[in-house]
């Protein structure tokens, strides 16, 4: 028999993980942001002819080297999928409920993970046309496209 209560308090903690690191860039990642800093978007070709954005090093598929040869993709892109976010967090891209969207740039084959800046969850659809908004003054890193913004 047990002599506790068979209904136990329910508790809750909040947890936030992060993990930080350092990275050298190298030529591929490192032309990327430089193209970032351009107000540009690259990426490269994989060994199957399928340009991938961003750029690798190595093909997800064979793990064979790709070189350093970018290509240059959009400036607008196609949203495949989405996620509202109605209250974000300090180290959220915008200070403003926004969307987190694959966003497939024009002439890419994959999609990259991004901010769109709608303004409501009924601006953002899937298959929506966006285009980058980027910082006023870049510096080189990935937060240089600031935001997705919807087409007119």
């Amino acid at each position: 028999m047990c002599s506790h209560s068979a209904v136990s308090e329910l508790r809750t903690t909040e947890t936030r993980l992060e993990f930080p690191y350092t990275r050298t860039v190298g030529a591929v990642f490192g032309g990327y942001l430089a193209a970032l800093r351009e107000r540009r978007l690259v990426g490269i070709r994989g060994g199957d002819g399928r340009v991938l954005v961003p750029p690798v090093e190595y093909d997800p598929e064979t793990g064979a080297s790709l070189g350093t040869d970018l290509v240059e993709v959009g400036p607008e892109g196609t949203v495949l999928s989405w996620t509202w976010v109605p209250e974000p967090r300090p180290k959220h891209p915008l200070d403003r409920p926004f969307a987190f969207a694959l966003v497939r740039p024009d002439g890419a084959d994959t999609a990259m993970v991004h901010a769109v800046d709608a303004g409501s969850p009924d601006a953002v659809s899937t298959g929506m046309r966006v285009r980058p908004r980027w910082r006023d003054e870049p510096t080189g890193l990935v937060t240089d496209l600031e935001a997705w913004e919807p087409l007119p």
